[in-house]
């Protein structure tokens, strides 16, 4: 840093603070870049710079500061966001074509509106939050120019999260479907809503990205600025021309305070996610439809999450009824009502009445957008003032009502029921579309997908009624079915060397087949006269166990007149290391059972997520595959399989007086980092499950003391992932320590139940080490197999990298996820048809098999 320039190995934290130049070093030194007000510099021909509207130091330091941020070559500032707008869209000519998304933010609306009325560009509206779809127009695109039906699409615009209904679209993904079908065109990104500290869509292969400096960056609502960002340099010399010749540089004193805004984007924009993901999960929890994309109920969660660091702090939710909507706005006394966001007050506004009120009513409606929509921006306050206010006005407005009083003392709300004017509509619009659309086929062929598994509390003890924190992990399993002209069944298994079929004729359908719900308990007879079609691999061998439960399912689910099928499945899971493998294997044989024999519909809607009842519907017929498996499963890998995200799980037993399973979803807790420790011992489910049992039979009242402590455990992690709304929550830092120690609690009572292993001890010890000082358990049934280790958010990248080294040594094999994603993925027919080939499903390394699947089409997620 000797020459003042910006060190690239820096945080952006740090970056925001570091705003050197040492090619325009003031020279008094000053420790804040002065403002230059003046129009124009004396000096002959070819000075750096001569007139201000060309160019200004202020600015340039400015500019330079943002490609530091953006991770770009060039960046310009400019009078606002819609100024960025304006100099991108003349980049297109007339009689070109411009595709954009159908919910944009309504200054974007109105200007392409006057491109396409007074220009004569054609602007395409498209549902940019399903892949499918947007290919398809792509495509038609291109076929409408090379017939002459059209110009050529020489612009694609892009929102994500989109404003205001905070849809997500595939950045990624449409960026190579662009450059597949209209690869001569400009992909433009709207980064407003997240800002270069949570997305950099160039680093995604986009061609330009703008920027509302008026939002997060300056975050103070004093200035109006704009933010115009690219790696390529012809690009960029076309975009200052039009700056230059246009006019609409940032004047200098805009460019200092915008400079000034920037020094604290991180420090703010965190505590501004932090408050608004309690506002979301509040505003849910009280039965609002929340668009927040930090909830897991949100059906671009998972693509958000690949694509950005962190949701935002803009959220919306739908009322039901507008004039309630109304009533709540002017309600508020700490949130302010006014339009725009990023600042450091927290804002609340109707689209429909302001940002978005100059789009036709009927265009909304066909946009989906609800008039009763309520945006609510969140700042930095202190978020139980915020909550506070909130539930005020909602309580004044009659749109909640308390029904009682918590166990704290503290007052408890619910909905007032409403009859929602949007329901009333999609359903009519449904309605309609049923009408005038055909029912699904039956798929022939198909792709799924189900996640792993950790149980981060609770194992061995959930058996016998106590609660089990388990969470999805990114590693996956991978489902493929295909039809065959023979009357053949056959199942492949290439991650456990599993290839074998039979003759449909041979099983044993007068069993089995044609049953309507999922048996609760196994049928053993079935099971001894499904033995000896798995032969093929002796017993105890974990492929004639897959083969048994396969088998077990097919003669429930399938037809005996049916023609042939080839099942096969991969995985990014390490098999049999308590990772639940075997429940996502199972998740995937039965949606690809249930879907290709039409017990299931496929999935029409792409704005939806899988029914629940769908979901539901797999996650039985899973458990029952476990079953056969494992013999007693608990049922909490198959629920987080099907369902994902993160679950409280407590199984109905008679010492807790349950009469049925209780599920509880935790929602609203950021994501945790894990490292996954594949220890390579094998161990026997089974055995350990039954010794456990045995244990308890002998000295209950030891057992027990170990379960008792095991739930306080869990009851305390619980309260840490999800804090009661307004409550006052620890740090994350302070959440991830006390986690830490929790998980040193809980392997301590496993180790006392004898499901321990010395390898299991040598990961802990590994990790505990300096300068580490991680909290590491096992997961699972343990005996081996796989421990958990919490990584805190201040180890480095390269601190992790010494520890996985240090795990090598020891002959482990060690995988670095997160958890809480997604559960049951199916890959939408279309897409499946042309991408998914067996030879490619087949070919492509573990490792890379999530690339494959993002790349491979839209996926619709339980």
């Amino acid at each position: 840093m000797a020459d003042g320039s910006t060190d690239p190995q820096y945080r952006f934290g740090t970056l925001c603070t570091t705003t050197q130049d040492a090619a325009h070093r003031d020279q008094y030194g000053a420790s804040s870049m002065p403002v230059y007000l003046s129009a124009t510099f004396k000096g002959l021909p070819g000075a750096e710079f001569d007139y201000s509207r060309s160019g200004n130091p202020t600015r340039t330091v400015l500019q330079n500061h943002l490609s530091a941020l953006q991770g770009c070559r060039h960046s310009y500032a400019l009078s606002s966001g819609m100024a960025c707008l304006d100099v991108i869209t003349r980049l297109v000519r007339a009689n070109e074509r411009i595709v954009a998304g159908n919910d944009l933010y309504g200054g974007t609306n109105r200007l392409l509106g006057i491109l396409r009325t007074t220009y004569d560009i054609q602007v395409d509206h498209v549902d940019t939050t399903d892949a499918g779809i947007f290919e398809r127009h792509l495509q038609r695109c291109a076929d409408d120019h090379a017939q002459g039906r059209a110009g050529p699409v020489t612009m694609v615009l892009l929102e994500s999260p989109t404003n205001p209904l905070i849809q997500i679209c595939d950045i990624a993904r449409f960026v190579q479907l662009v450059r597949q079908y209209v690869p001569e065109a400009l992909v433009v990104v709207d980064n407003t809503m997240l800002s270069p500290y949570l997305m950099r869509p160039l680093d995604m292969g986009v061609d330009l990205v703008y920027d509302s400096g008026t939002k997060y960056l300056s975050g103070h609502h004093d200035i109006m600025a704009g933010v115009i960002a690219t790696n390529r340099d012809d690009l960029a010399q076309r975009v200052y021309f039009l700056i230059n010749s246009v006019g609409n540089g940032l004047a200098p004193h805009d460019c200092f305070l915008l400079l000034r805004g920037i020094k604290t984007l991180a420090l703010r924009m965190d505590r501004m996610q932090e408050n608004a993901m309690q506002v979301a999960h509040f505003l849910e929890s009280l039965g609002f439809r929340v668009n927040y994309p930090g909830l897991r109920s949100h059906r671009g969660y998972a693509v958000h999450r690949r694509l950005a660091r962190g949701p935002g702090s803009v959220m919306s939710f739908e009322t039901g009824d507008k004039e309630l909507s109304a009533r709540i706005v002017a309600a508020v006394k700490l949130w302010g009502v006014s339009v725009s966001f990023g600042c450091v007050n927290s804002l609340i506004t109707m689209p429909c009445l302001m940002s978005h009120a100059s789009i036709d009513p009927k265009v909304r409606a066909e946009r989906g957008m609800p008039e009763n929509l309520i945006r609510a921006c969140v700042g930095i306050e202190d978020v139980r003032d915020l909550l506070a206010d909130l539930t005020q006005a909602l309580l004044a407005a009659g749109a909640i009502r308390q029904r009682g009083v918590g166990a704290d003392g503290s007052a408890e709300y619910e909905r007032v029921p409403v009859q929602d004017e949007m329901e009333v509509l999609r359903a009519q619009l449904r309605s309609a579309s049923l009408e005038h659309t055909p029912q699904p086929a039956v798929p022939d062929s198909l792709v799924v997908s189900a996640p792993g598994k950790v149980i981060l509390f609770g194992e061995h003890a959930v058996v016998h009624g106590v609660t089990a924190i388990a969470a999805a992990t990114a590693m996956r399993c991978y489902g493929r079915v295909s039809p065959r002209g023979d009357r053949l069944l056959r199942l492949e298994m290439p991650d456990i060397d599993l290839g074998i079929e039979w003759a449909l004729d041979t099983l044993p359908w007068d069993a089995a087949a044609g049953a309507a719900e999922a048996p609760s308990e196994l049928d053993e007879a079935l099971v001894q006269r499904l033995l000896p079609l798995t032969a093929h691999y002796p017993d105890g061998d974990r492929r004639q166990a897959a083969s048994l439960a396969f088998l077990y399912l097919y003669v429930h689910l399938g037809h005996a007149s049916g023609a042939g099928q080839t099942f096969q499945l991969r995985s990014s899971l390490p098999i049999s290391a308590g990772l639940g493998s075997s429940a996502a294997v199972s998740s995937c044989l039965a949606s690809l059972m249930l879907f290709t024999h039409g017990r299931l519909q496929m999935p029409v809607h792409a704005d939806a997520p899988l029914p629940r009842t769908d979901v539901t519907t797999v996650n039985r017929w899973a458990f029952v595959a476990e079953k056969v498996i494992h013999g007693q499963p608990s049922g909490v890998d198959n629920t987080v399989a099907t369902h994902g995200g993160a679950i409280a799980f407590t199984r109905a037993v008679p010492s807790n007086a349950l009469t049925e399973n209780r599920l509880k979803p935790i929602s609203g807790f950021d994501a945790l980092r894990l490292l996954i420790t594949d220890t390579g011992v094998a161990r026997n489910t089974k055995a350990l499950v039954a010794g456990v049992s045995a244990q308890k039979e002998q000295e209950p009242e030891r057992v027990q003391a170990a379960f008792d402590t095991i739930q306080l455990i869990a009851d305390e992690a619980q309260e840490l992932l999800e804090p009661r709304p307004g409550a006052e929550a620890p740090s994350r830092a302070a959440t991830l320590e006390r986690l830490g120690r929790l998980l040193d609690l809980n392997h301590l009572q496993l180790v006392q139940l004898g499901v321990g292993h010395p390898v299991l001890e040598t990961v802990r010890k590994t990790c505990a080490a300096p300068p580490h000082r991680l909290h590491a358990k096992l997961t699972g049934a343990g005996g081996g197999g796989c421990a958990i280790t919490l990584i805190r958010d201040d180890l480095s990248t390269a601190q992790v990298d010494a520890l996985l080294q240090s795990l090598a040594t020891h002959g482990f094999t060690t995988y670095e996820t997160e958890v809480g994603g997604p559960g049951l993925g199916v890959l939408r027919a279309s897409a499946a048809d042309g991408l998914a080939q067996a030879s490619r499903f087949l070919d492509v390394p573990a490792s890379q098999l999530a690339d494959w699947a993002a790349a491979s089409g839209t996926w619709t997620f339980a």
